[in-house]
């Protein structure tokens, strides 16, 4: 018979209620700490969850915006939007690429080597992104994909914007566009967030320059995917926001008129408004065709540039390096008579060289001018004259004078591909070449050749400021938002208002906030009439190339710069430079500004190995100076309109 000790039961009892109790109380603490987490998750962390859960079900993909619009002066577009045909493919919605891009070569051009690019592209990414197969079809290759688009699983035509140049004549100074590069992300730090696919960039020119406001803000396509990643359907769209237009200073019409001249020569040709510095006109050749880099430019035609003797991709205006040449002589002169180094009167006797320090310098016309003095000097373009010129000056304080005028500087802010050129002085031999100067190179330098280097757009800043009265003015090829009249525009009108009204010169000039490059005006009217008599009056080196009707009448300035020196058999052989290999010939220039009667135009034009620039440069130049004339009345026109339309708020001109 089993017996029970009642002492024994009531422990067990007690012990099994302890655990019970302690497991019901773990039981309820757990259970609250679920309700708790359950509450904290559906009350206090609903929106994180809900925004994770979207980022599951919605997926976005942005989309780059119209790009800003590049203009002319008068509004006319040079750089645009077109539309254009497209087919992209989303891997994850093409259940067999190979199969798609076999099918695709039959209806599209589509190489292998493009077909295999686009496998490995597809590799790299993942496989919900956009890759376009082809960013420039045909309107036939388009209406042939929508066609038989049943059988091209995965396939996407669709219609998009491109960058479309209405012409050539402004490639250089516009530049071009052309698809994101892994250098192009480096370089712009502002690409690395972009992240849209097959997006084009500014690659040179303004296009460049001013690529972060013109590519605008990034739009996006918001669709529902499923839980493969699958899309479903389209949920929003943002187009973005376009980028920022452009107004130029340029005259479309002068553009293209100035390249169809220069088209059988490599050179350039600038023109400037003396008063406010716009620029007129700047172009370069032999040009390119800049819609070919927008969608990838061929293999042949890239290696067609690379490998042309007149480098079509170099902006000449502005990258290009030459000897001023003569044209030089103009500040050779004004600055021996702003220090007081000569007088106008100065009479030198030319017969055909000079000899210094055991070197002989010859003139370039062999039997010389016989004796001349500044004003004959500059006409004829003596070089022996300005030998001693240059002799008495010294390099350096030409040096100063080059300076002033803008040699030795960048002309624009606005390009990066812009050149500084040289002005030597001897400060500059030292720290260059770790050498002293000597006085043959001052004689060099005084005619504008040795270590001397401009850019014709310098030139043509030079010529403007000396046509000016010798002002200093800031050019510009972007039109500000209001337009503003220059303090020098105002300056001349107020002159104009009050002939024959006596005002202190100086007094004149810090009313208006003016920068004179001068000591004494009268120098730089010497200059402006030694110009004029060079190519109005006989003898003058541009007198072949003058325009007898005042409204197109104009002054300037021949120069050659020397690429190899004459031999002295040459010189007594008296070899002409047509005779000469072509790349042996010397660079023409020709400087000017017009009308004479009241200036309002400078202008310069370089042609590589044109020989002469009484020849070769200045019968052009002679052509644009009379279109920009020309132009003359609907450039004011057309700003006097701009100016009373500023005054309307919220107007962006």
């Amino acid at each position: 018979m089993l017996s029970f000790n009642s002492s024994n039961i009531a422990s067990k009892t007690r012990t099994i209620g302890r655990r019970m109790f302690l497991l019901n109380s773990i039981k309820v603490i757990v259970v609250f700490g679920i309700l708790g987490r359950l509450a904290s998750l559906q009350i206090n962390e609903s929106s994180k969850y809900r925004s994770l859960a979207d980022k599951n079900r919605f997926r976005e993909t942005k989309v780059a915006p119209p790009r800003g619009i590049i203009e002319d002066y008068f509004g006319n577009e040079i750089a645009g939007n077109t539309r254009i045909y497209q087919l992209h493919i989303t891997p994850e919605n093409t259940p067999d690429i190979d199969k798609l891009l076999v099918r695709l070569k039959n209806l599209i051009k589509l190489s292998d080597k493009k077909a295999a690019l686009i496998q490995k592209k597809i590799k790299k990414q993942k496989k919900w992104e956009t890759v376009i197969i082809s960013d420039n079809l045909s309107w036939s290759e388009f209406s042939r994909l929508n066609l038989f688009l049943h059988e091209l699983e995965g396939a996407q035509p669709i219609v998009s914007i491109a960058r479309i140049y209405t012409n050539n004549a402004s490639a250089h100074a516009i530049g071009y566009v052309s698809e994101i590069s892994p250098r192009d992300i480096r370089k712009k730090k502002y690409l690395k967030n972009i992240n849209i696919s097959g997006i084009s960039v500014g690659k040179t020119g303004l296009e460049s320059s001013f690529d972060k406001e013109m590519l605008g803000a990034p739009g996006y396509l918001r669709y529902e995917v499923n839980a493969y990643g699958k899309k479903i359907k389209q949920v929003s769209v943002n187009k973005g926001l376009s980028g920022k237009t452009f107004r130029t200073t340029l005259d479309n019409d002068i553009q293209v008129f100035s390249s169809k001249l220069l088209e059988n020569v490599s050179g350039a040709a600038c023109v400037m408004d003396i008063y406010n510095g716009d620029i007129i006109s700047m172009v370069s050749t032999p040009t390119f065709n800049p819609n070919s880099f927008v969608h990838g430019i061929d293999k042949k035609e890239w290696s067609d540039l690379l490998k042309n003797r007149d480098k079509p991709m170099i902006n000449k205006a502005i990258s290009g390096l030459y000897p001023p040449g003569s044209t030089i002589k103009t500040l050779t002169a004004l600055s021996a008579l702003e220090n007081d180094v000569v007088s106008s009167k100065l009479v030198v006797k030319c017969k055909g060289y000079i000899d210094l320090s055991g070197e002989r310098f010859h003139c370039w016309k062999k039997k010389g001018h016989g004796i001349v003095g500044m004003r004959t000097a500059l006409k004829k373009s003596c070089d022996v004259y300005f030998y001693e010129v240059a002799r008495r000056l010294g390099i350096d304080r030409l040096a100063d004078t080059a300076k002033k005028f803008g040699l030795g500087a960048k002309v624009l802010k606005d390009y990066e591909e812009e050149k500084v050129g040289v002005v030597p002085d001897t400060k500059w031999k030292i720290k260059e070449l770790g050498k002293n100067w000597y006085i043959g190179e001052t004689l060099h330098s005084g005619i504008g050749q040795g270590y001397f280097l401009s850019t014709p757009l310098q030139l043509c800043l030079m010529t403007a400021q000396i046509a000016n009265g010798g002002f200093k003015i800031k050019p510009r090829i972007l039109v500000n938002k209001d337009n503003k009249t220059s303090d020098l525009q105002k300056f001349r009108s107020y002159k104009n208002s009050i002939l024959g009204k006596i005002m202190p010169d100086n007094q004149q000039i810090n009313n208006f906030n003016l920068q004179p490059l001068f000591r004494n005006q009268e120098n730089i009217n010497l200059v402006k009439e030694a110009m004029f008599a060079a190519t109005n009056e006989p003898g003058g080196t541009s007198y072949r190339s003058r325009i007898s009707d005042k409204q197109f009448m104009f002054a300037g300035k021949t120069g050659s710069s020397q690429i190899k020196r004459f031999t002295e058999a040459q010189r007594e052989a008296e070899v002409k430079q047509e005779n000469i290999t072509y790349l042996e010939r010397d660079h023409a220039w020709f400087v000017a500004f017009a009308p004479v009667s009241d200036p309002k135009y400078a202008i310069s034009v370089l042609v590589e190995h044109g020989g002469s620039g009484s020849k070769a440069a200045a019968p052009l130049a002679n052509r644009i100076i009379k279109k920009v004339l020309e132009r003359h009345k609907a450039r004011s026109s057309y700003s006097d309109t701009l100016v009373d339309n500023s005054n309307i708020v919220g107007d962006d001109i």
